[in-house]
């Protein structure tokens, strides 16, 4: 018998997205790195032309009109994990990712808003004194959950 808690699962999205392109970008690498959902938070953004493998109609896809709206609709068990630089977040390197979580992203141009920072359980960022493009930044975190979580199964 298959125990669900113990495979986990992870959903990614956008809070603010400033780019079709980049939320595009980061659906098709979602897909790929075998997500369980994808979301958004607010409404910057319009088709996703870049998403030529349509993971939308792959895995569930959820809109929430703000933070709240998101934060009160978790999957229940699930961590919160924002990627920001700031000073309290940790190095990807050093990170060990939750097997139930939804990984949050703020827009290029803005970052995470202050409340998301807040009600995260974890904090994470790169080494790098720039910010990345988003669809980069999130495809770097569900690589680097992929590789650490097979390594681990080994």
């Amino acid at each position: 018998m298959v125990n669900n808690l113990e495979q986990g699962f992870f959903g990614i999205g956008i809070q603010n997205g400033k780019t079709p392109e980049n939320l595009g970008v980061l659906w098709r690498s979602a897909q790929n790195m075998g997500a369980s959902f994808i979301f958004t938070i607010g409404n910057r953004y319009a088709k996703q032309a870049c998403d030529t493998h349509k993971a939308i109609g792959a895995m569930p896809y959820f809109h929430y009109k703000n933070f709240d709206d998101f934060f009160n609709n978790l999957p229940k068990g699930a961590m919160l994990i924002g990627v920001e630089l700031h000073e309290k977040a940790v190095q990807l390197e050093t990170f060990t990712h939750p097997k139930r979580c939804v990984y949050l992203l703020g827009a290029e141009d803005h970052g995470l808003l202050n409340v998301a920072i807040e009600k995260s359980h974890y904090l994470v960022k790169f080494k790098s004194e720039l910010s990345l493009n988003v669809a980069v930044a999130g495809s770097i975190i569900m690589y680097d959950r992929q590789a650490k979580l097979n390594f681990k199964a080994l």
